[in-house]
């Protein structure tokens, strides 16, 4: 079989700026810093970016136009859309609808085009509209130069896509070592999938949505432990993202980084890349074993449930999902408040959910929300 380093040559690097989760000021994108992050990032030998029409509320597209394709050389940097489902109804959509993408981005071609968070129910969707034929003729075209697929679903699923579509180049998947072997993600399934098919793969929310970041006490004491002698520390983003990045299949690591700080953190680890050391996996499965043991709601705050369903009562859901952890299991007292005084301000509480359950449709970790929301008022709305 030809091996993963020949196929897609042009992925020669391994870390990817993932542009979901840009620099906000003043509620808007931060242009200027979004600016000097594009810039440092290419300085440093880095050339992916990552982005879809829903990000940031069809902002990130015109972001990326503004701060990177209108100031770089096209042949400098690697560019990646996707085909969400929410945007097309028919064949007859799609064209339409990707060309208002190269238009939104200001480039002639992408370098890669990805089927948008393919599972069980929209596949078929998918398959109804010969979206994946689309996508090909428009490589034929020039207009896409790889076409592949962002996936959130089990590894049954996968298999049988790639089955149906074996012209798919590259698979775009969750992983981190939370996750890992959690039954809910199926993220080692997945992965091995991947590799069954000869795919390569790019790896997303290699950081939990942050949560990798602030650790548990007894998660941290396991990562300061295991460094105490170490002359330079590393950040607990490095061990996540080099987690993903030791995995001979992985070609690509994405990092939503909404600060220079997150950025020259990722730069410093990606750069000179280390695959992680047996010590360092053993520390690893500890901080699992630690995580394991805690009731978090296992939300990576992606947003899709409040960007891209737009909730009949405005619950912002990943805000009151974190608040909700934090109180939990690192007891932070604070979060009643910031539950009731900054959160639910105005409306949107947790007891406001209709139940109607546009939000569990298009949550990538099929969490049951309407639960968890209940068991949110539960614990905040409580009658002193």
């Amino acid at each position: 079989m030809e091996s993963m380093k020949d196929l897609l040559p042009e992925l020669d690097r391994n870390f990817g700026f993932g542009c979901m989760r840009l620099p906000i000021k003043n509620g808007e994108i931060d242009q200027a810093q979004t600016c000097e992050m594009v810039d440092r990032f290419m300085a440093a030998g880095f050339r992916y970016f990552d982005t879809a029409h829903g990000y940031h509320g069809g902002k990130s597209e015109t972001a990326l136009r503004d701060c990177l394709t209108s100031r770089h050389p096209r042949e400098s940097y690697l560019l990646t859309d996707k085909l969400s489902e929410e945007y097309f109804h028919n064949e007859q959509e799609i064209r339409p609808f990707f060309e208002s993408q190269l238009a939104a981005c200001g480039v002639e071609y992408f370098d890669f085009y990805l089927m948008h968070a393919q599972n069980a129910g929209n596949y078929e969707k998918y398959k109804q509209c010969r979206a994946y034929e689309t996508a090909i003729a428009l490589k034929a075209e020039g207009k896409i130069r790889h076409v592949g697929l962002s996936f959130h679903d089990k590894a049954p699923v996968l298999e049988r896509i790639l089955t149906e579509h074996p012209e798919i180049e590259i698979v775009q998947i969750q992983l981190n070592y939370v996750d890992y072997d959690d039954a809910s993600v199926d993220s080692r399934a997945v992965y091995e999938v991947c590799e069954k098919f000869g795919k390569p793969v790019i790896v997303m929310e290699p950081v939990k949505g942050g949560s990798l970041v602030n650790l548990p006490d007894d998660a941290q004491a396991v990562l300061d432990d295991l460094q105490k002698d170490a002359v330079k520390k590393q950040s607990n983003a490095a061990y996540a993202l080099r987690f993903c990045g030791s995995f001979p299949n992985v070609r690509m690591v994405l990092s939503g980084m909404s600060n220079m700080e997150q950025m020259l953190d990722n730069i410093d680890t990606m750069r000179e890349f280390k695959p992680l050391s047996k010590q360092e996996f053993a520390a690893i499965d500890r901080v699992r074993t630690v995580f394991r043991a805690m009731r978090m709601i296992p939300c990576t705050a992606c947003r899709y449930c409040v960007l891209e369903n737009d909730c009949p009562k405005k619950i912002p859901i990943p805000e009151l999902f974190s608040c909700y952890n934090r109180k939990i299991n690192l007891c932070d007292g604070n979060q009643d408040d910031d539950y009731g005084d900054i959160l639910t301000t105005g409306g949107g509480k947790a007891s406001d959910c209709l139940r109607c359950g546009k939000c569990e449709k298009i949550c990538p970790q099929h969490l049951e929300i309407r639960e968890l929301l209940h068991k949110v008022a539960e614990e905040f709305e409580q009658e002193p």
